[in-house]
């Protein structure tokens, strides 16, 4: 069990059949009244963000997300097939858990598998992944100087904004948190 008065950023927790995670929070102590705590905290497996007053007294059940690091091997249809890099074991996740940002993925590379009580809720990709460019119009040197994009397709299928000088080939290393070109690989 954890207090309300004990929650600090990342903290996992039940509330109302729900699993919860403290994204902010603040201990406030008024002059008249009693002190309470102002969180925003995110619904970890519907995503949901949701700001909530608590009583510093008030107790929660902690939970325990499992992070399990886990090789994507290959899609089949909705289903995706990831191996544990432990004990070799094969799990298919259903496309319907997979995030936006895994479109940035290719086969062979390690993500991380979010559980809860054995129940997959998530699949994380590297923060950072090199891929390289398949279609896009061609470039031209020296265009370096104003920040003007184009599209461009990835190995993966997935489409993104680049500057003007990239060309087909061209091997370019993504943000996946937010789809941005970040540099040249």
């Amino acid at each position: 069990m954890i207090s309300a008065g004990d929650f600090r950023n990342g903290v996992t927790f039940e509330m109302d059949g729900n699993v919860m995670q403290v994204i902010e929070f603040q201990h406030v102590k008024p002059g008249k009244g009693a002190a309470f705590v102002r969180t925003k905290v995110k619904n970890v497996i519907t995503g949901g963000v949701v700001e909530k007053t608590f009583n510093p007294t008030e107790k929660y059940p902690t939970a325990y997300i499992e992070r399990r690091d886990m090789q994507y091997l290959y899609s089949d249809g909705d289903l995706y097939y990831f191996m544990d890099n432990e004990n070799y074991e094969q799990l298919p996740i259903n496309k319907s858990v997979l995030s936006d940002n895994f479109k940035f993925v290719k086969e062979n590379t390690d993500v991380k598998v979010l559980s809860y009580k054995g129940n997959v809720f998530g699949v994380e990709p590297p923060f950072f992944v090199d891929l390289e460019i398949t279609k896009t119009d061609p470039g031209f040197k020296g265009n370096t100087a104003t920040n003007t994009t184009k599209p461009a397709i990835l190995e993966t299928g997935a489409e993104i904004r680049v500057p003007l000088f990239l060309d087909e080939g061209d091997k370019i290393r993504i943000d996946t948190r937010t789809g941005e070109y970040m540099e040249r690989a």
